[in-house]
């Protein structure tokens, strides 16, 4: 957090690790809540913007199948069932699954109930190709840390940060525009997501990493607006660049 926010006291620092861990917890009991909450209530939890509908349905109209950027903020698990619940596009989560099988069964029931339906991560592609016909939206968490030598290397907090390219690549291959989607907490337990037509990115408008970019932008400027709900004890900044990166 200190070198992320290097204009911020150390009061204020403090002040935030505190705030992030009241949230933390409230995160980890709202992700198993999953498992007993109805539909109405999760929907009443969790909501898309109206505009953000008005958006997702007219994409719908034109048969565009899309693929939904987001990172570790808010609640991302429920921001997937409500999306599940609210919208006409398939949703499909990519995902990593778990060396604890009975852990994995666990969070893949808690997935899918709404209806997602999850894509392990090294079947990514195929499955798309797979599913190519469908009016489909594949998210994907971006803010994963990746092997530092098949990185895209940029400056997010204020650090030197590998990001993936595999949402950009994948676009530009399906030829699919890419959303970034914001998941925001209004109040405790209450999230509120947004898709700004703005934020509706083409792959040809970008060059190579331009894209990802683009979107870890976004996030990074998410995560200012409301730092305490981001994922901070994911380790982001484990590896270095190499010096031939």
């Amino acid at each position: 957090m200190k070198a992320s926010f290097p204009d911020k006291s150390e009061l204020e620092i403090l002040q935030l690790q505190r705030q992030f861990y009241r949230y933390f917890c409230d995160l980890f009991l709202e992700t198993f809540k999953t498992l007993t909450i109805s539909k109405q209530n999760m929907l009443r939890h969790c909501s898309i913007e109206e505009k953000s509908l008005v958006l997702l349905n007219k994409l719908a109209d034109e048969k565009q199948s899309v693929l939904l950027v987001l990172g570790h903020k808010g609640n991302w698990e429920w921001a997937g069932n409500a999306f599940s619940l609210s919208c006409r596009h398939q949703l499909f989560v990519i995902y990593h699954p778990l060396r604890n099988q009975h852990f994995d069964k666990l969070m893949y029931n808690m997935r899918t109930r709404f209806g997602t339906r999850l894509i392990s991560m090294n079947d990514t592609f195929k499955e798309m190709l797979r599913s190519k016909d469908e009016l489909s939206a594949t998210a994907f968490i971006a803010d994963q840390t990746p092997q530092p030598n098949n990185a895209h290397w940029m400056s997010f907090l204020n650090q030197d940060t590998p990001v993936f390219l595999g949402a950009e690549i994948i676009a530009t291959k399906m030829k699919r525009p890419v959303l970034f989607v914001s998941v925001n907490r209004v109040k405790r337990g209450y999230y509120k997501i947004t898709i700004d037509e703005k934020d509706v990115l083409h792959p040809n408008d970008y060059a190579k990493g331009g894209l990802t970019e683009a979107h870890t932008k976004k996030l990074e400027a998410d995560i200012i607006t409301q730092p305490e709900t981001w994922l901070w004890t994911h380790r982001r900044w484990k590896h270095k660049r190499n010096i031939d990166n």
